[in-house]
């Protein structure tokens, strides 16, 4: 099944989405449900709540009074903390019984207000995030739930802000426009991505990236590179594997194809092919079988053999190279990207051969550089030179 993780600051419209999508056919999993179902009366989470903070935050008849922990908690760090302790594991541990019980070609949206601040964003094939103006969410907050200004600033200060939450999003849907805007925003994520990615994802599907084009450097391709590093350890713990950003989108101010390369350095291509391959392919990153050799490696030759690994995501192409440590292709993957980082002469000229080949592509051709192309044989010559020269390791 396809994990999607849903947040947003408080008042951004999440619960909105939620609904929106569970409509099309989600199966909707909520944290803020679940966490009044974990300390509803009589449950141990109410009673380690009460040993925590007192029957203070008891009502008369015995329920948790959420006012009244909401006032001692917002205002107190540490005690905010405890009482997360208390909850989070329960409410991840019901989570996970409502996710397994979903159908197998289920999208389960799991809501969770605190996605970010807890760290959950890697365990989930996407992140979904609800972006609002402050000041939107502040008169939400007092319209629709009373709340004054101060508390208000209080809950969302509370929160991550907006800049750690972009950080963690695969998705951004903004909702500072009308209903109507963010159900068209909904249903397009619904139909171009969430449904095919589902699909990839069950059938074990890379997504080809053969008509992605050269494109202008993207600032954000480290973040993003970021997040797919971070689903990807996650993914092949307690494997505590090396993983590199590589290829033209590991370049600052380079340009490229639009797809972000991973490498991942493997003890051998045994282990890449047992239980590694698996992991990978249920996080979202199934094996490419045909793709097995690098070519050309140093000097022309061999580049070695590996294995490849693509991305089920039909928003975010990716490639995931399972390399030998030492191997050429792993070596020269790693020096190519070091020495055109530190050589800007030779960043501008492989720009430049970039752009001539796109210009001189037929329509239908793909229009960017190959290893085959003349540049790259001088390239490995001037890197090697320049490794020397430097004293670079891998």
């Amino acid at each position: 099944m396809l994990r999607v993780g849903l947040t947003g600051g408080i008042g951004s419209g999440k619960s909105a989405v939620a609904t929106r999508l569970a409509g099309r056919g989600a199966v909707i999993v909520d944290s803020d449900r679940i966490a009044r179902e974990v300390v509803a009366p009589g449950s141990a989470g109410l009673a380690e709540i009460v040993a925590a903070f007192s029957d203070r935050v008891l009502t008369a008849d015995g329920a948790l009074d959420r006012a009244a922990l909401g006032a001692m908690v917002f205002a107190d760090e540490a005690a905010r903390r405890r009482l997360e302790q208390i909850t989070h594991p329960r409410v991840r541990a019901r989570s996970a019984e409502l996710s397994a019980a979903a159908p197998a070609d289920a999208v389960v949206v799991n809501d969770v207000p605190l996605l970010v601040e807890v760290g959950l964003a890697p365990s989930y094939h996407l992140v979904v995030v609800v972006q609002t103006a402050v000041a939107t969410r502040l008169a939400r907050l007092a319209r629709d739930r009373g709340m004054t200004r101060a508390e208000a600033e209080r809950r969302i200060a509370a929160q991550a802000d907006d800049a750690r939450r972009r950080a963690a999003a695969d998705v951004i849907l903004d909702n500072d426009g009308g209903l109507d805007e963010l159900h068209a925003a909904v249903d397009a994520l619904w139909r171009d991505r969430l449904l095919p990615y589902e699909r990839n994802v069950r059938e074990h599907r890379a997504v080809r990236d053969g008509w992605v084009v050269s494109t202008e450097p993207d600032p954000t391709w480290p973040q993003q590179y970021a997040r797919l590093a971070a689903r990807i350890r996650h993914a092949l713990a307690p494997a505590d594997l090396r993983i590199d950003h590589v290829g033209s989108t590991a370049v600052p101010g380079l340009a490229g194809r639009d797809v972000i390369d991973v490498q991942v350095t493997v003890p051998s291509l045994a282990e890449a092919d047992g239980a590694l391959a698996q992991r990978l392919a249920d996080a979202g990153f199934p094996r490419v079988p045909e793709a097995r050799w690098d070519r050309p490696g140093p000097a022309g030759g061999d580049g070695g053999e590996k294995r490849l690994h693509g991305g089920a995501d039909p928003g975010r192409p990716v490639r995931v190279h399972l390399r030998v440590a030492g191997s050429p292709g792993w070596r020269h993957a790693l020096l190519m990207r070091d020495h055109l980082r530190a050589d800007p002469d030779q960043r501008a000229a492989y720009l430049l051969v970039k752009r001539e080949l796109a210009a001189s592509a037929p329509p239908e051709g793909p229009g960017h550089a190959t290893a085959d192309d003349p540049w790259f044989a001088e390239e490995r010559l001037r890197a090697e030179a320049w490794a020397a020269q430097t004293g670079w390791r891998p």
